[in-house]
């Protein structure tokens, strides 16, 4: 059965419309709460939120929603996703939710689900509560309807949280650092915790007024950080996104460092002190090529899923694995959490940083990435994908870059694209490649 509103990350959308409206953010909490009351405890559910000025009003329905089906509410206010997914599992309570689309524009909203556990709900129970959603819910009786109450202490509990990451050692001092929260949900607890352990810390994106989130500013507008890194003289530049589950590093020269770099790091890093499970790292398809071969020279392996950091976890959980990631900045340490977490990523890297005494510039590129090429194909309808012409196009491709380079071809889940990525050690290569794929496909939209 397909899905009406759950995406690959919950349920997504422009507010006021479709499924992002209050309404619906009332429905989701009957049916998501109605489906994890189970047993004679009190439950609770902890929500959280970004920066979004549309936070209140989806704050506001869902808690009327879990509220009227019995559950107890708890309010953290705006913090990032992997804080909510730690204070479900820390306060005990029966579900976890975070309002927040990522690093999408403030006119959308998004509501992410945890169950008690800390982790992303499953297939299942997501198709449980869509179905739930659809019928009339089953109102709690009048002595039974939920209470609800903001702790002031959550802040804390994280911060102290993600400094437990790092060695009690482990200090920063001396260090300068330009942190950019994408006036999104870390811009407090983020710089706080670097602050705490000693940096020198210069903010950036740490003024939200619910329309500014992500706005030229954050892990995936990166510009005004490169250039605020040279004009301070930093060692190094942290950008996060809106929900602070994705980490993108500045060098102190203002080159951007993406998340395959990262995981190279932290996986050497973790493999030097016996601490790496699985024998290497999960990542997607998309992650490059020179990350693979470096891996593979230090004696760990690469694992690829289908893209989203849900299908990483999902493999490293199978796999027994406690390093994942995506090239993207999504960064998983399961020793520490139970999603992406940019703020814990950051203090692994500054800690790498403090160690080695190397510039950053030198620290972060431990391989050099093979030419890489991604363009998306839009079509009007059908399948391109299912014609013979494209078939033998993309066949042709990966036989003539066996054994030199790799190619990923995939639709968009949201829009109808097709995403053509090609990458090998001959660029012009590549450029070709991927330039016949997307003519193959064009002619046959």
């Amino acid at each position: 059965m397909g899905r009406k509103f759950f995406g690959t990350d919950g349920i997504r959308g422009r507010t006021n419309t479709g499924n992002m409206t209050a309404s619906m953010a009332m429905r989701v909490g009957q049916a998501a709460g109605a489906h994890f009351v189970r047993g004679d405890h009190r439950h609770r559910v902890v929500i959280g939120k970004d920066t979004r000025l549309s936070g209140y009003m989806m704050e506001s329905a869902l808690v009327a929603g879990f509220t009227s089906v019995g559950m107890d509410v708890i309010m953290t206010g705006p913090l990032p996703t992997p804080a909510i997914a730690l204070l479900t599992r820390e306060m005990r309570a029966d579900l976890g939710v975070m309002i927040s689309a990522s690093h999408n524009p403030y006119e959308d909203n998004g509501i992410k689900l945890f169950g008690p556990d800390g982790f992303k709900l499953s297939d299942d129970d997501e198709m449980a509560i869509e179905a739930r959603i659809s019928e009339e819910p089953v109102l709690a009786p009048s002595n039974q309807i939920g209470r609800a109450r903001r702790i002031e202490d959550a802040r804390g509990r994280y911060i102290h949280a993600v400094k437990q990451s790092v060695s009690n050692e482990t200090r920063f001092d001396g260090l300068k650092v330009v942190v950019d929260c994408a006036n999104g949900a870390a811009y407090q607890v983020a710089p706080s915790a670097i602050w705490e352990l000693g940096a020198d810390v210069v903010t950036m994106g740490v003024e939200p007024n619910g329309t500014n989130i992500n706005d030229g500013v954050g892990s995936t507008a990166i510009g005004a950080l490169q250039k605020r890194v040279v004009e301070e003289g930093a060692d190094i530049g942290i950008a996060l996104d809106g929900d602070a589950d994705r980490l993108i590093v500045v060098d102190e020269k203002g080159q951007a460092v993406d998340g395959d770099q990262l995981m190279a790091l932290i996986a050497v890093r973790m493999a030097e002190k016996d601490l790496l499970k699985g024998g290497g790292v999960v990542a997607t398809v998309m992650s490059n090529l020179g990350l693979e071969r470096f891996l593979e020279s230090k004696g760990m392996t690469l694992e690829r899923t289908k893209v989203g950091d849900r299908h990483v976890l999902e493999r490293m959980r199978a796999g027994g694995f406690n390093l994942g990631g995506e090239q993207s900045g999504h960064m998983i340490l399961l020793d520490h959490a139970t999603t992406g977490d940019g703020t814990i990523a950051a203090l692994r890297v500054l800690a790498s940083l403090m160690r080695d005494g190397k510039p950053a510039s030198e620290l972060l590129h431990l391989f050099d990435p093979v030419p890489q090429l991604l363009k998306n194909v839009r079509y009007d309808g059908g399948a391109p994908l299912e014609a013979e012409s494209v078939k033998q196009c993309i066949a042709d491709a990966e036989a003539e870059l066996a054994g030199k380079g790799r190619l990923v071809i995939r639709p968009s889940g949201t829009e109808p694209v097709i995403r053509v990525m090609a990458e090998g050690d001959d660029e012009a290569q590549v450029e070709a490649v991927v330039e016949r794929i997307c003519l193959a496909v064009k002619d046959a939209a």
